[in-house]
């Protein structure tokens, strides 16, 4: 499988980020995370992204970005281009 740059914009508390974090942990799957309530840059980039909204986890994979927010594991292995 190719590496790819991964960056995970979550929150602490947040439950879809948590859910993201694990699934990919679990692959053994490189990823950046970004905690926007520590960072407002990574904050206002999610807002634009995601029509105004904090929606976590965004997900940004080489330079495309989605949002996992509800966490759905099948779709986002789908979003990521591997098998779930």
């Amino acid at each position: 499988m190719t590496q790819h740059h991964i960056r995970l914009y979550t929150r602490t508390w947040c439950e879809d980020s948590q859910a993201a974090k694990e699934f990919l942990a679990k692959r053994q799957i490189l990823f950046q995370e970004i905690d926007i309530e520590e960072n407002p840059e990574a904050a206002e980039f999610v807002k634009s992204v995601n029509q105004g909204k904090q929606r976590t986890p965004t997900i940004e994979v080489d330079g495309r970005v989605f949002h996992a927010s509800p966490f759905d594991a099948e779709k986002f292995a789908r979003d990521l281009g591997i098998e779930s």
